[in-house]
């Protein structure tokens, strides 16, 4: 990596990071034995995983500077956000230099998204909801079907622990107006319980767009806005609420049911629309049956709604209904001593239904699919092989598969390397939208091939993923056809370098990525996506009190295909303090961009300057 390109500011992250990862060797920050199960869709352990997996939990949540979801995830290891215009405003993700579409989502095991543009509402999904988050990075398509291209984040809602009641309670005021109010209450017996959580997340915003309007020549830029209108704050409110239930009748039955719904408005800047009122909302549940340690069925179904309705002013503009309905039956079956067999259906039914003066439509598309995985442990080797199946009504059949193989070695070292193909369905606005679509699309595919070395000590762990994948069809906009075409191919080349340690009472994470991510048809970079990142946390317990700062990196962009319109790089400093003055009582006081940056994440749209939070918790241990 040659850093002496990078602008001044990025080299001093790097320079800071650097050492902490050489130099790692106190308790580890990161706990290696932690159970997940996104990356195989069976339990195992983050230093078993042949993927690389980072999670994020609740107390790693409450520590944080963040205020959404989409500021959580800023930063962090393959991950690049993309925003316009603050709290609340759109914000998309790109994991690994895939597109923004690329990246599955799933909320307790239920798929979710947009079916029009193929996109998560990550700004609209509550963070005072969310208990713990996986994050893989790498093809997921073998397990999870289309959209899993460039990995998998999965999120789950909050949850009680042990028996009895136990509740609590967050307040928060902060910049431009922010208030935020959350509450939550658990009832647990000794086979089950249920639960609910609220919350409420207000902000005045800031004036969101930049862009630039010459009605001499009716030439635009940015959101083509007029000059001298839109230059008020652009305000964005979340109401929220989550119920659940779990009952285990015996040891060998386990039933689960979740509901989250969240309703806000949010008010943003354009010519056509300028505010729109949402919904989000996730139903599901499962049923899992474990007559043996050996095997295990488990089935699992839901819906995942995402409507607005955009207006221009007072007056409608239009509405988009989609939803997404799952349902997952998968068998996991020990046939013998370390060797793990998982077989399972998967059944999906995206609609959307748009109501527009101009261009209305209302479609449907089913998908169903079988897949298997075995998962091999023979001493210091492990071996996992998957294949799948899908077949899709719009598309017709597409077969995907992974190998990956992993080994420990020396003292503390593991070697693991593994190649996947994936794909991405078109979504219905590449379909079917009225006047600019194409239904003769075929699915994005690609390959993908990653080697990865890593050491963990007793309490610390560093690793290096060097990858690469080529994409195949990718869908791009054809002007001249006035419509979505299979014409492009990509090929993306990075590296990560992550670590974690505990030193006494410094806890340190950080990481730095390298990315060269271009459309080998044209010769041009990918739209949007920063060739070099990087992110530290440094936190310490002092007794009572606890301190941390977050410093995020990332290098130029360009924010068109043509490579044209540059947005440049930047570098932000959080600051966070807390103080548990009494048993379960937390008072902590967040400042974000303290050093007060001006920058972009997407042409045109302002981000916030610096901003403070205030808030009280109260959870009892």
């Amino acid at each position: 990596m040659r850093c002496r390109t990078l602008p001044f500011r990025f080299n001093l992250l790097a320079l800071a990071l650097l050492p902490s990862l050489a130099l790692a060797h106190g308790d580890e920050a990161k706990d290696l034995d932690a159970v997940v199960v996104t990356a195989t869709r069976t339990p195992t352990t983050v230093d078993a995983s042949l993927a690389a997996v980072d999670v994020i939990d609740r107390e790693q949540i409450d520590a944080s500077s963040a205020r959404s979801l989409p500021e959580l995830l800023r930063g962090r290891a393959g991950i690049a956000i993309v925003n316009q215009g603050g709290l609340g405003k759109l914000s998309t993700l790109f994991l690994r230099g895939t597109e923004s579409d690329h990246v599955l989502f799933l909320v307790d095991g239920i798929r979710v998204g947009n079916t029009t543009s193929g996109l998560t509402s990550l700004q609209d999904l509550p963070l005072a909801q969310i208990e713990r988050i996986e994050i893989v990075r790498g093809p997921r398509s073998s397990l999870y079907g289309a959209d899993a291209v460039g990995g998998v984040i999965q999120i789950f809602t909050r949850r009680g622990e042990g028996e009895g009641v136990r509740g609590r309670v967050r307040i928060a005021a902060g910049s431009h107006g922010l208030r935020e109010a959350s509450a939550g209450l658990d009832l647990r017996g000794k086979r089950g319980g249920v639960g609910v959580d609220v919350a409420h997340q207000g902000t005045d915003g800031i004036n969101a767009c930049n862009g630039t309007y010459d009605p001499d020549t009716y030439v635009g830029a940015g959101c083509f806005i007029v000059p001298g209108t839109h230059l008020d704050r652009d305000g964005y409110r979340n109401n929220s609420a989550a119920l659940r239930a779990d009952f285990a009748p015996t040891d060998a039955w386990q039933f689960d049911a979740r509901a989250s719904r969240a309703e806000g408005h949010n008010d943003y800047d354009g010519d056509y629309q300028d505010n729109s009122d949402i919904v989000q909302q996730t139903v599901g549940g499962s049923v899992r049956w474990t007559p043996s340690d050996a095997v295990q069925v488990k089935l699992t179904a839901g819906r995942n709604t995402d409507d607005s309705d955009n207006h221009i002013g007072s007056t409608f503009a239009n509405r988009y209904t989609t939803t997404r309905d799952s349902a997952s039956l998968q068998g996991d079956f020990g046939v013998a001593k370390g060797q793990l067999l998982s077989v399972g259906f998967d059944w999906l039914r995206d609609a959307a239904n748009v109501v527009d003066p101009w261009s209305p439509f209302a479609r449907t598309r089913g998908n169903r699919a079988v897949f298997a995985q075995y998962q091999g442990d023979f001493g210091a080797q492990d071996l996992q092989l998957s294949l799948r199946r899908d077949d899709n009504d719009q598309f017709g059949g597409h077969t995907t598969g992974g190998i990956a193989w992993g080994l420990d070695f020396a003292d503390g070292w593991r070697v693991t390397a593994s190649h996947a193909t994936a794909f991405k369905a078109p979504t219905f606005n590449e379909l079917y939208y009225p006047g600019a679509s194409n239904p003769d699309l075929n699915p994005e595919d690609s390959r993908s091939t990653e080697l990865s070395l890593a050491r963990s000590g007793k309490t610390w762990h560093v690793q290096a993923n060097a990858y690469q994948t080529r994409a195949n069809d990718l869908i791009a906009w054809d002007s001249s056809q006035f419509k979505p075409v299979n014409v492009d191919e990509a090929r993306i080349r990075g590296i990560e370098l992550t670590g974690s340690a505990t030193l006494g009472e410094w806890t340190l994470r950080g990481q730095l990525g390298w990315l060269d991510a271009r459309n080998l048809d044209s010769g041009k970079r990918l739209a949007r996506r920063p060739q070099r990142s990087a992110r530290l946390d440094l936190d310490r317990d002092v007794g009572a009190w606890g301190f941390g700062v977050s410093g995020i990196a990332e290098a130029a962009r360009w924010d068109d295909v043509a490579n044209t319109l540059r947005v440049g790089g930047y570098g932000t400093l959080d600051a966070r303090v807390s103080w548990r003055f009494s048993p379960g009582w937390t008072l902590q006081a967040n400042v974000v961009n303290a050093l007060d940056r001006r920058y972009e994440t997407s042409a045109w749209y302002n981000q916030p300057g610096r901003e403070y939070t205030l808030s009280l918790r109260w959870q009892p241990e």
